[in-house]
C-alpha cells in the first residue's frame, strides 16, 4: 500500500494551500501589573460583635535581681515557720509551745566583743561600758572580763542599741533569737539534744576560770545556721519587751508580746497571785522589761535550753549581759515591733 503523502486532512477540510505551513498564533501582550487591592470588608453588622485586635506580643518579665549577700561578720537565717516555746519543763512563761512565722533576717555570727564597742565609743555614738561590774558581783578584777576578743559587758539595753545603730543593724526580737536558736527542727540546745559539754559546747558553770572566753572559742557548737556563742558565756540583750503571757496572745504567730499596759496588768496579775515562780527566779517585774536569751557563763547547764527566757530592767549594766546586733536584708520587709 502506498503511504499518502499529499496535504493533512485539516488542510482538506478546511482548504488550506498545501504549501502554506501552518501560522503561528500572533504573541499575547501582557497586562500591565497593578498592585492588588485589598478586599473591602464586608458591611458591618451592627449586631455582630468586632473581633479584637492580637494582643501585643508579651515582654519578657526582666530577671530578679540576684539576692544580696549579709556582710561578713553575719549570717542568714531563712524566713519560715518554726516552734517556739515548750510545752513542759522549764518555766510556766515558756509555755505553750506555738509556731511563730518570721521574714528572713542576718543575725551576726558571734557576740559583739570590747573592742567592737570601745569603736562605738571613740565614734562618740556610744557611751563607755560601766568598768566596775565585776566587782560588784564579787568576780574579781575587772581586766579579767576586758580582754578585746571577749564578749562586751556592763552595757544596758540602750547601749547595745545605740552600738547596734551604729554599724547599721539593730538588736534581734526575741522570737528571732530563738529561731537561730532552735531552727526547724525543735531541738533543745543550739547544737542538738546531747546535754551541755564544756569542752565542746559553751562557757558555763563558771567556764575556765570564772570569767567569760572569747567569743566563737567553741567552733564544735554551732547553732543550726552557724552561729557561735548562743548558749553560754554572756545573756544576750534582745529588742522585745519581756511579756510572761506573749505566748498566749493574739500576736503569738508572730513572736509579738502584748503592749507595755498589758504587760504590767498581767504581772500584777502574777502578782496577786502570789505565781513568783512564773517568770522564772528573778522578782516578778514591777515594770516593763526586756528579753535577754542564751545563758552566762555563771549559769548552770539546763538553763542553755533554747527556750529559757530572762528578764531585766533596760538599764541594768550587768556583768553577764552583752549582745549581738540583727539586720533585715534590703529586699526584705522589717520586723514588727517588738
Amino acid at each position: 500500500m502506498r503511504r499518502f503523502t499529499g496535504p493533512s486532512l485539516a488542510c482538506l477540510l478546511l482548504g488550506c494551500s498545501p504549501t502554506s505551513a501552518p501560522r503561528a498564533a500572533p504573541p499575547v501582550e501582557p497586562a500591565a501589573s497593578a498592585s492588588p487591592r485589598p478586599a473591602a470588608p464586608p458591611p458591618s453588622d451592627p449586631g455582630e460583635p468586632r473581633s479584637a485586635p492580637p494582643p501585643p506580643a508579651a515582654t519578657p518579665a526582666a530577671a530578679p535581681p540576684p539576692p544580696v549577700a549579709p556582710p561578713e561578720d553575719m549570717l542568714p537565717v531563712p524566713g519560715g515557720s518554726f516552734t517556739m516555746g515548750a510545752d513542759d519543763g522549764g518555766e510556766p512563761d515558756e509555755r505553750p509551745a506555738h509556731v511563730v512565722t518570721l521574714a528572713e533576717y542576718w543575725l551576726d555570727r558571734l557576740q559583739t566583743t570590747n573592742a567592737q564597742y570601745l569603736e562605738c565609743v571613740a565614734a562618740g555614738r556610744c557611751r563607755p561600758y560601766r568598768d566596775d561590774v565585776a566587782a560588784s558581783m564579787k568576780l574579781g578584777p575587772e581586766r579579767r572580763f576586758r580582754g578585746p576578743t571577749q564578749p562586751v559587758v556592763g552595757v544596758s539595753w540602750g547601749d547595745a542599741v545605740s552600738y547596734c545603730e551604729y554599724r547599721g543593724k539593730r538588736l534581734p526580737t526575741e522570737a528571732e533569737w530563738e529561731r537561730a536558736a532552735r531552727g526547724s527542727d525543735n531541738r533543745r540546745y543550739p547544737w542538738g539534744d546531747e546535754p551541755p559539754d564544756r569542752r565542746r559546747h559553751g562557757c558555763f558553770s563558771g567556764c575556765v576560770a570564772g570569767t567569760t572566753m572569747p567569743v566563737g572559742s567553741y567552733p564544735e557548737a554551732p547553732g543550726p545556721y552557724g552561729h557561735l556563742d548562743l548558749a553560754g558565756n554572756v545573756w544576750e540583750w534582745t529588742a522585745s519587751l519581756y511579756d510572761p503571757h506573749a505566748y498566749r496572745r493574739d500576736g503569738a504567730a508572730r513572736g509579738l508580746p502584748g503592749s507595755c499596759e498589758e504587760i504590767l496588768a498581767s504581772l500584777e496579775q502574777l502578782r496577786r497571785s502570789g505565781q513568783q515562780g512564773f517568770t522564772g527566779s528573778n522578782p516578778i517585774p514591777s515594770e516593763c522589761e526586756r528579753v535577754l536569751r542564751g545563758g552566762a557563763f555563771n549559769y548552770a547547764p539546763a538553763g542553755l535550753r533554747v527556750t529559757n527566757r530572762v528578764h531585766h530592767p533596760g538599764s541594768f549594766r550587768i556583768v553577764v549581759a552583752g549582745f549581738r546586733c540583727a539586720k533585715t536584708p534590703p529586699e526584705a520587709a522589717p520586723p514588727p515591733a517588738p
